[in-house]
């Protein structure tokens, strides 16, 4: 490359709640709504900042399948609209600064401990569509950017506010952290036909998909949530609460079966006219003595412990079915009849108006309903069955109690035997 010297101003399209960018701090957290500008004034002001500096600049999002799916294109057009082609080399998979600069981009799910450790003398992360990366890339990266000075940026729009990112980063966010929501209005380059779009947007959309689109906001239940008219409901009406044990009803418990996948066990009192989830297990690759130990922890009286139909289904190691298992141990099991997903999908809509979930014990169980959604046909982009993921076994589990309700005791079996009848001819 031929020598370049950088011009002292650059004109950039920066909106002015974005000028503290060029204040040292250890996150920068960018948030809001379509047409923000976020990434445009992010990706001008670290082209500016690498060309008055040498700076180590790490592009990250959570995957990258190819460098399509970074921030590479975005930065090579803006090298163009500010003039610094003759300062910045842009190579196939990094964009190099006459001065040493160097802009790299990875995907952070790919990342283990040990091969993340080659960003560690990088100056600036920048974590693109940073609401999608989770707990386990937070914990690997943040404390690899340990350079002095080193400073972590994020761009997102939030998309629910349960979410590792919005809840580490925005709702409890530390005294090192620069929060700054920024939508289409504190724009000023908000181009005419991009508001032409958001006005369509705002007659046409409900809500809820607008604020969530073009103000930011997030989102409380999954976009395609399967149960989100019966989630929005429980929240309007404050049905996610204190939910007592209360020792006059037995407790009864629901199961949906895993080792690799997910155990799951719901924690149910049926009410007189409620129906109260009061606990929640969830967990793998543990033993079934290790869940009823965990169980009789609590000082409950139990019920019946409702199984799925596989409940039956022999282990090829034991010869015994978890129904004969739990008898065994002294608990009282009851294996459900086999029914289909949609027919469980259906008693869950009926009983979730009468649903009390207790909120200090049942919260992964509400998210795990807040994310049960249907996967999407590749093609014609049709409704399919429900998504298996980390959040579906805890669905699976409550479309069994839906099926369970309806013959779950709401008083307790009495807990002795009749004695026989004396004889009369003694």
């Amino acid at each position: 490359m031929t020598a370049f010297v950088q011009p002292l101003e650059l004109d950039l399209n920066l909106p002015f709640k974005l000028a503290p960018l060029y204040e040292p701090c250890r996150y920068k957290v960018m948030h809001g709504g379509r047409g923000g500008g976020k990434s445009h004034g992010v990706a001008q002001v670290l082209l500016d900042m690498g060309a008055r500096k040498p700076l180590r600049i790490l592009c990250a999002r959570e995957i990258q399948k190819s460098m399509r799916d970074s921030v590479h294109r975005l930065l090579k057009d803006y090298i163009i609209k500010l003039g610094l082609t003759e300062f910045y080399e842009v190579l196939d998979t990094e964009i190099r600064g006459a001065n040493g600069t160097l802009f790299l981009f990875t995907g952070l799910q790919s990342h283990t401990v040990d091969s993340i450790k080659s960003f560690e003398g990088v100056d600036v992360v920048w974590v693109e569509e940073a609401h999608g990366v989770s707990k386990k890339s937070w914990d690997v990266l943040t404390p690899t950017i340990r350079k002095d000075g080193s400073e972590i940026w994020l761009t997102l729009n939030p998309d629910m506010d349960t979410d590792e990112t919005y809840v580490r980063f925005i709702g409890s966010a530390s005294d090192d952290t620069w929060v700054c929501e920024i939508n289409w209005r504190d724009n000023p380059w908000f181009p005419e036909v991009l508001n032409q779009e958001r006005l369509k947007a705002k007659r046409t959309m409900s809500k809820e998909d607008y604020e969530h689109i073009w103000e930011g906001k997030p989102r409380t239940v999954a976009a395609g949530a399967i149960y989100r008219h019966e989630l929005e409901a429980l929240l309007a009406d404050k049905r996610i609460q204190r939910v007592p044990y209360d020792p006059t009803l037995p407790v009864h418990t629901v199961w949906d079966l895993g080792w690799n996948d997910a155990m799951t066990i719901g924690f149910v009192q049926r009410g007189p006219q409620d129906i109260r989830i009061i606990d929640y297990i969830e967990d793998s690759h543990r033993t079934l003595d290790w869940y009823v130990a965990e169980m009789e922890k609590r000082p409950f009286r139990w019920g019946t412990d409702y199984l799925p139909h596989d409940g039956r289904t022999r282990n090829f190691q034991t010869g015994k079915s978890t129904e004969e298992l739990l008898r065994e141990m002294g608990r009282n099991p009851y294996v459900l009849a086999q029914t289909s997903v949609e027919e469980g999908i259906k008693a869950v809509r009926m009983i979730f108006p009468r649903c009390y979930f207790d909120k200090d014990k049942t919260g992964r169980l509400v998210e795990c309903l807040k994310r049960y959604r249907r996967a999407l046909h590749t093609q014609t982009n049709e409704p399919m069955g429900p998504l298996h993921d980390e959040y579906s076994h805890g669905a699976d589990m409550f479309r069994y109690v839906g099926q369970a309700v309806a013959i779950m005791p709401s008083t307790m079996e009495p807990s002795y035997e009749e004695p026989e009848a004396p004889d009369w001819r003694t």
